[in-house]
């Protein structure tokens, strides 16, 4: 098990479900599973796309949900009824740093740029030493395979160093994420040296 308990999960997913049906099916499974190990989730609070989908089957399930939203994006996304707690906040700024700071771990799946975004934030500070949480990215169907060929070409050119790769893991399918974060009780970081 984790050396501190693993109590809520922040998992970044599209406001779409994508053209491929499973996409939306690893949505929903990771909420049963989510739900079925007493792990709250933290998410963008939307009630659309996986977002939506994942939201809906943890609190189906009995787990709790935690929505941090910002107020432009409310009537876009259109913030889930029902959730365990619910936070209109300003600015993206301030839901992401919101999110980072209700959660243990951080879980992505397929979504857009903004999920993009938010991934590549929590590797970054990761990488800074500003946290030391377990990051998983789920790969199934290759979904992930683009970036991570990114992240090598950028080793390749001498941007980023080979234990950049070392910051967050990367697994198959949802079946693979709790055993992963649990895997991840006593992360050994690159030193900052490696990673300059």
């Amino acid at each position: 098990m984790m050396s501190l308990p693993l109590r809520s999960v922040c998992v970044y997913c599209g406001s779409k479900v994508g053209r491929d049906p499973r996409f939306a099916a690893h949505a929903e499974r990771l909420g049963e599973l989510l739900a079925g190990a007493g792990i709250r989730l933290v998410y963008g609070g939307g009630s659309v796309g996986l977002m939506g989908i994942l939201a809906r089957t943890v609190l189906r399930h009995g787990g709790a949900v935690v929505g941090i939203i910002p107020q432009h994006l409310d009537h876009v996304e259109i913030t889930q009824k029902g959730l365990s707690e619910l936070h209109v906040v300003p600015n993206m700024h301030t839901r992401k740093r919101l999110m980072f700071d209700h959660s243990d771990a951080f879980v992505s799946l397929p979504g857009s740029v903004g999920t993009l975004d938010e991934t590549i934030e929590v590797i970054t500070w990761r990488q800074l030493k500003l946290h030391d949480k377990p990051i998983v990215l789920v790969n199934d169907g290759g979904y992930w395979t683009p970036f991570l060929d990114f992240m090598g070409h950028m080793v390749n050119e001498g941007f980023a160093s080979p234990a950049t790769r070392r910051l967050f893991q990367v697994v198959e399918t949802v079946e693979d994420v709790l055993p992963a974060l649990c895997a991840a009780a006593a992360p050994t970081l690159p030193d900052r040296e490696e990673l300059i």
